[in-house]
Parts: structure tokens; sequence; C-alpha cells
């Protein structure tokens, strides 16, 4: 019997006893890699008054990681493939572990960012490996609950990250984001050891490492582009330079794939309808969640005077709700269907935009921002079951790599787009020049009404 016959034997016949507590593993330190983005976000301007960074030298700390971070997950989910899930989560995870405890005691701009590629390269292993453990331990009903676990944990991880990034810097200090991740860490990685089971491998052949150069770099450009373009604009000549190298990087990666001996992914699964509807819907959500996230601080900080701590406190319902959301959306998807709870899930999130264009406020603020919010959390667990679920096991690991690739997509587009929107409002205080956030979340409400009628369009009618 095959590999891939004992994996599909094993996951419709004999479920893992322990299959519900690994996924309770596996989604704490998924958690944890999310929160990394925001809790050092908040830390960042005690880091640069204590290890004297100056402002480029603070954007790579954010941008260090998620540049790695998005670039290198194809990599991540065709090792997870080629050498066992359960192999590279422990490999991610330890590498993230030490690299977390290597920025806490960083004095200095080099080991700290250092450090930070380290993480987002730990973390580029985990994360699709980890989704590929979940896809291939559970099946059916079972699985649909599972990724609503999953997205739930994910969704809500950036705004809880604003509350733990609050109480953590104006505690022990800045160096505790970092070291806060090496107990669970180190929990977690005995844990896993212990109880994952050995999943065979779902792939043979070789790791095709000119096919992941290509893609790392491509991926690597197109991010740091919208990174770039929040802050300088759409036209601006190296954001321009950036998107054409990483077009030429993705032309040149789908050519060798067509040549290589093992390719890294399998471009007919690029192809699929299942995949590519997946792939957008986790784009446009993480994009319209960052935006929310980014809108609503600045709104919350900067026009209302809130303090960073109270910030974070006020952004807890937005946090509750898209993880609640999530798991409910999980139990429901398979009565559903994807693309009628894709619709109603951008419905919700639409009217949600509209709240903080309609009336002014904290109180419009957060209620507005809680209401969409709610509706991405369903939208988290449609993308992951519509693309996932048709997958076989050997294309997991990559099927779960284009996922979170576009995860990242979306989150950079989502930054880069709301600073464009409400560029003018961002770097005001107090009341004047207030329209650009209504500019922005006008944009939002926008995006998530066309999506309603392009996902209604894209995900086949019968997905699950």
């Amino acid at each position: 019997m095959s590999d891939a016959e004992t994996t599909t034997t094993r996951a419709s016949d004999a479920p893992h006893p322990l299959r519900w507590t690994a996924l309770g593993l596996l989604g704490l330190a998924q958690l944890m890699l999310i929160l990394d983005i925001t809790v050092v976000a908040i830390a960042l301007p005690d880091m640069g008054a204590e290890l004297g960074l100056g402002r480029a030298a603070l954007t790579w700390v954010v941008s260090g990681y998620a540049l790695t971070f998005g670039s290198l997950m194809l990599l991540g989910g065709r090792a997870a493939d080629l050498f066992g899930p359960k192999r590279v989560v422990l490999a991610g995870l330890t590498v993230f572990t030490a690299a977390s405890l290597a920025a806490g005691l960083a004095t200095g701009a080099p080991l700290l960012l250092g450090a930070r590629i380290a993480q987002g390269a730990g973390a580029a292993m985990f994360s699709p490996a980890a989704l590929s453990v979940v896809v291939r331990l559970f099946d059916g009903d079972e699985r649909n609950r599972a990724l609503g676990i999953w997205s739930a944990l994910g969704g809500g991880g950036a705004a809880l990250g604003v509350l733990l990034g609050g109480l953590i810097t104006a505690g022990p200090g800045w160096a505790w984001v970092f070291f806060v991740n090496v107990p669970v860490g180190l929990i977690v990685l005995v844990s896993l050891a212990r109880i994952l089971p050995s999943l065979p491998r779902a792939a043979t052949g070789s790791l095709d490492l000119p096919g992941a150069v290509l893609v790392a770099a491509a991926t690597g450009s197109l991010i740091y582009a919208l990174i770039r373009a929040g802050d300088h604009g759409w036209l601006d000549l190296v954001t321009v330079v950036l998107a054409a190298a990483a077009a030429a990087g993705y032309a040149a990666f789908a050519l060798w794939q067509r040549r290589a001996a093992a390719p890294l992914v399998d471009l007919g699964l690029l192809g699929r309808r299942p995949v590519v509807a997946g792939a957008f819907v986790i784009a446009v959500t993480t994009a319209l969640m960052v935006g929310a996230f980014f809108l609503g601080s600045f709104y919350l900080q900067n026009r209302q005077g809130n303090g960073a701590l109270l910030t974070g406190v006020l952004f807890l319902p937005v946090a509750l709700l898209t993880m609640a959301a999530a798991a409910a959306a999980g139990r429901v998807i398979g009565h559903l269907g994807a693309r009628l709870l894709a619709v109603l899930a951008l419905a919700v999130a639409a009217a949600g935009f509209l709240v903080p264009v309609l009336w002014s406020g904290t109180a419009a603020m957060v209620t507005g921002v809680s209401v969409a919010a709610a509706g991405l959390g369903a939208l988290f667990v449609v993308a992951s079951a519509t693309a996932l679920a048709t997958v076989a096991p050997h294309e997991a690991g990559v099927a779960s790599g284009i996922v979170s690739t576009f995860h990242e997509f979306g989150a950079s587009a989502g930054a880069a787009a709301v600073s464009s929107a409400a560029a003018t409002s961002i770097a005001a205080h107090g009341a004047q020049n207030a329209s650009g956030f209504d500019d922005a979340f006008l944009v939002a409400t926008g995006l998530a009404a066309i999506s309603a009628v392009i996902v209604w369009w894209l995900i086949p009618a019968k997905q699950q």
C-alpha cells in the first residue's frame, strides 16, 4: 500500500484518537505566529528608543518577518509533502522559538533583524505544514469544524495582538513580546513531538530548489511592492520596478515548473476552480481584515485620542466576534454550502464597514469593525474549506502553502490600500481631515460588495 493510500485509509477508517488535542496545540502555535505581527507593531516605539533604531530599521522589524513568512510558504508546504508534515512542523516551531529568544536578547539592529527573518522562516515552515496536518487528520464535517477552530485562532490573532502588545510593553517591556514565545513554543513543541502522528510522506522526489528560489524572490518582491506602495504610492518608481520584477519572476517560475523533473508546484493545481476561489477569498478577507484593523487603530488613537492600551481593549470585541464567527461557520458550512455562506458573510462585512461612514465616534467605529469582523471570521473558514476540500493527500502541503501565501498577499495589499485611501487622516491628529477614514471605509464596503458577486460566480455551487 502506498503512502497516499495509507493516509487515506487512516483518515476515513480510523481517525486519530488525539486529533482534537493535536489541533488545539497546532492552533495555539499558529496563533503565536499571527500574534507576532501586531504584538511587535505595538512595541516598536519602545524598541526603537531603547536600541536606538531609526525609522527604516523599525520598518524592517515588521516587514522582514512578513516578507520571509510570505515568500517561503510554498517551499514549506512542499517540504511537508516530501519529508512528512510532522518533521516540518517540529522543525519550523524549533526555528521560530529559538529565533524569538534571540530577538528578545538583541542589543542592536543586526541581531534583531536577523532574528526576525529567522522567525519568518520558521513560521513559513510551520504554518502550511500544520494546516496540511489538519487537512489529513480530519475528514467531512469534522474537517469543517477543525478548519473553523483553526481560522478562529488565526483570524482573531491580529486584534488580540494589539491588546497583548499594549499589556506587555506597558508591563515587563518590549523584549517580552519575544520572550513569551519561548515557553509557549517549548511546551507546544514537546507536546506535539509526543502526540502528533507520524503521517507518512505524501509525495516522492526531491525539493525543487531553483523553483523555490524563483517563487520566493517573486513573492518577496510583490509583497515588498505592496508594503512600499502604502508609504510611497502605487506609481512610485521603485514600487513599479518591484512589481515588474515579481511578474518576471513568476513567469520564469512557470516556465521552470514545466521543465523541472520534480516541480515545486503542479501548475494544474493553480488552475483548479476551488483552489482559485479559496485563494481569492483568503486574499480579500485578509485585505479587509488588515484594512479594518489599521483604520480602526488610527481612528481610535489619532482622531479620538485614545491610548494604545485602551485601543487594544476596544479591539477585544473584534477579536472575540472574529473567533466566534469562524467557529460557527465551521459548523454550518456543510449545510449552507461555501458559496452561500461566503455571500452572506461578505454582505455582513459590507454592512459593518458602512457603520463608521454613517455615524462618527468611538462606539460607532468599534460596532462597525466588530460587525465586519464577524463576516470576515466566517470567510476565513470558507477560504480554507473551499481550497482544501478536494485536494489529494500528496497535494495537501502545497495547497496549504498556496492558501497561506495569498493570506500574506491580502495582508500586504490591505495595508497598502488603507495607507493610500486614508493617508491624510492617518497623518493628522484630532478632528480635522477625517474624510480620509470615510473614503477608506467606503472602499472597503465596495470591495466586499463586489467580492460577493465574484464569489457567487467563482465558488462551485456544490463546494462544501
